[in-house]
């Protein structure tokens, strides 16, 4: 399989392509590794089981990292998601069969598109961005098997080319090595793979698949077992700087070419913890900047509680809250 070639318009990110590499470090031993079938590496790379599938008659390859019942969660080695259950019955879960034990989705990718990302003034919100991968009508990472149990299954290549996060490929001893990204789940770091999300400008920024269909997974701005998703808080406004140890978000993504360090709700061991992340776009006010409290974060709940406080807003002073799109980024490991 050839793999196809990346423009990304910008000198500042093209080195960096905002998800970069881990650093090394001896604390790695000490990690908690959620999925059972993962094998993390110090270079911020994971290797993952791949799986050969077909859509439409087309060889596909795919990967697990989530399931809905711990049956199926033991059988692939990855997380348990209970919530994922909810979004049964939606454009967000693909109906998947099986002939001889392989998998037939619906819908596949096109892989072919060519990422284009250019900063805008102070990084984010970007001057223009387009993704380097586009899910075909009806597709979704979600995919429902004949049980009921609903999959993360992401198919990261076809005939059109591969997932640009891929390292490498093997289709015949079938494992697949992605980059990861760095980020905190309840003051802790974490690291997590990203694959796809609903909306075409976050899917460019994250360069994963757009998949539109995800965002009728239920319900924006819910984080209850009652709901798919589960909060993410994106700062928009974070400090910049390479080796400044206050730096995250969007912003510092696009014009560092380093991770934006989100801040996750939830961790795969809870019971709240979906891959379905529900972004929320999060400012520092000008008052907030000039007072410099706007150093790094690492748990959503702080964030919601500076947000209480005035301290922090939705971009443009709008209320904190929900952005109305999905990323998938299934947490791989802790500490």
């Amino acid at each position: 399989m050839m793999r196809k070639m990346f423009a990304v318009v910008s000198a500042a990110i093209a080195a960096a392509a905002f998800v970069t590499a881990a650093p090394a470090s001896a604390a790695d031993s000490g990690r908690t590794v959620f999925l059972a079938s993962a094998v993390e590496h110090a270079d911020g790379t994971v290797t993952l089981p791949l799986y050969r599938g077909v859509s439409q008659g087309r060889p596909v390859w795919y990967v697990v990292l989530d399931a809905s019942t711990s049956n199926a969660a033991s059988k692939y080695g990855v997380n348990r998601s209970n919530k994922l259950a909810n979004a049964k019955g939606t454009a967000a879960v693909q109906k998947a069969s099986s002939t001889g034990g392989m998998l037939n989705f619906p819908a596949s990718v096109d892989f072919s598109p060519a990422r284009v990302v250019v900063p805008g003034p102070t990084g984010f919100p970007p001057a223009a961005a387009s993704p380097g991968a586009v899910g075909e009508a009806g597709y979704s990472p979600l995919i429902e098997l004949s049980d009921g149990t609903v999959l993360d299954a992401p198919q990261l290549a076809n005939a059109s080319g591969q997932a640009d996060k891929i390292v490498s490929i093997d289709t015949v001893a079938m494992k697949v090595t992605y980059r990861e990204t760095n980020g905190f789940a309840r003051n802790k770091p974490v690291r997590y793979v990203s694959t796809d999300s609903s909306d075409p400008g976050a899917a460019a920024i994250e360069d994963v698949t757009y998949a539109p269909n995800l965002n009728a997974a239920p319900f924006a701005g819910g984080d209850g077992t009652d709901s798919a998703r589960a909060s993410l808080a994106a700062f928009v406004n974070g400090q910049t700087g390479a080796g400044n140890p206050n730096r995250q978000g969007l912003n510092s993504a696009l014009l560092d070419g380093l991770d934006p360090l989100n801040n996750l709700a939830w961790n795969p061991s809870q019971g709240r913890y979906s891959p379905l992340w529900d972004v929320f776009p999060a400012a520092w006010t000008t008052a907030a900047i000039a007072a410099h409290r706007n150093t790094v974060q690492t748990a959503f709940a702080d964030v919601a509680e500076l947000a209480e406080q005035g301290v922090v807003t939705g971009p443009g002073g709008a209320p904190f809250g929900a952005g109305g799109f999905i990323v998938v980024c299934p947490i791989i490991s802790q500490g």
